[in-house]
């Protein structure tokens, strides 16, 4: 295995220009800022990346730039998620071809998914493949469909390249469940959670979180990973707070609050693609007051 998810997994955005071509010179620039920054690897063309809203050729595009980018000095995972298998194939053989680390990928969209039909796309997918392949659990992107602790041990004992899950639930019972279960057959499955919630997380077994505040905020999240990873919790609760406080001004219209909290910071990365509409001036200058209020301005780094 090349890459076991661990650490702060930093999750680039997709910069646009103003006619809504990606400005692949503004990502190579996000994908060194990311590395600068202390991210243990980047994860990218995740949905904080508007994946949906992105052809198929410029997702494989996007992970061409970020592993030429990179260049080895962390690894680069590749999130394939798409609601075709065959579409999903073809994206992780790219992802594969081209140099990524691993690929991560969500039980496919729209349509009703038993769990006979996640078991035979990930093995599909798995089978498809030689490097490392990431599930990827939300539940509100999955028509509440969750994958499964028993699925995921099926899935373990089928493809050996199936070596972690990023658990986006909120769900602490279903990610104790999933952790115990998966430890028991595959002690170095990697399970960490989709947001920064580390400390329930890391107490639980979790080895990490990928991060959608790393763009804006990586100071924060990279010291509570390492207070949560050096026990220090005391301290880790005071950062805790302040990174769900920071979520909680990403979450309404996702991820547009973050390319506006980084053009706040020095590092635009032009506006958001329809349907996702970007933030209007009045919601910037009140993201503007909030990330004043929380010391975000002070304590991290501007521009890139």
């Amino acid at each position: 295995m090349r890459v076991l998810p661990k650490g702060v997994i930093h999750c680039p955005v997709t910069p646009f220009f103003e006619d809504g071509r990606i400005d692949y010179a503004t990502f190579k620039k996000l994908i060194d800022f990311h590395i600068a920054h202390g991210a243990s690897s980047v994860c990218v063309v995740l949905h904080i990346a508007e994946s949906l809203n992105l052809t198929i050729q410029e997702r494989k595009k996007s992970v061409e730039v970020a592993v030429r980018v990179a260049n080895g000095r962390v690894p680069v995972i590749a999130n394939v998620s798409l609601s075709g298998t065959d579409q999903v194939i073809e994206l992780a053989r790219h992802a594969e071809m081209v140099g990524a680390d691993a690929v991560i990928c969500i039980t496919p969209y729209y349509w009703p998914a038993t769990e006979e039909s996640q078991f035979e796309h990930f093995v599909a997918l798995g089978s498809a493949i030689s490097i490392p392949l990431i599930g990827y659990n939300s539940p509100i992107h999955q028509g509440g469909v969750s994958l499964s602790p028993k699925l995921l041990v099926r899935l373990i004992d089928r493809l050996e390249n199936f070596i972690g899950l990023k658990d986006a639930s909120h769900n602490f019972e279903y990610f104790t469940e999933a952790r115990r279960v998966t430890q028991a057959v595959r002690p170095d499955f990697a399970i960490f959670t989709g947001v920064e919630y580390m400390i329930p997380s890391m107490v639980l077994g979790g080895v990490g979180s990928m991060s959608v505040a790393a763009g804006v905020a990586p100071n924060l999240v990279n010291d509570l990973y390492n207070a949560c990873h050096q026990g220090q919790y005391e301290r880790a609760l005071e950062l805790q707070d302040k990174a769900s406080q920071l979520w909680q001004l990403f979450r309404v219209g996702y991820p547009a609050p973050i390319k506006a909290a980084m053009e706040i910071m020095g590092r635009s990365v032009g506006k958001t693609r329809l349907p996702i509409r970007p933030l209007s001036e009045e919601g910037k200058r009140q993201l503007l007051e909030d990330l004043q209020a929380l010391g975000i301005i002070d304590q991290e780094p501007y521009g890139w």
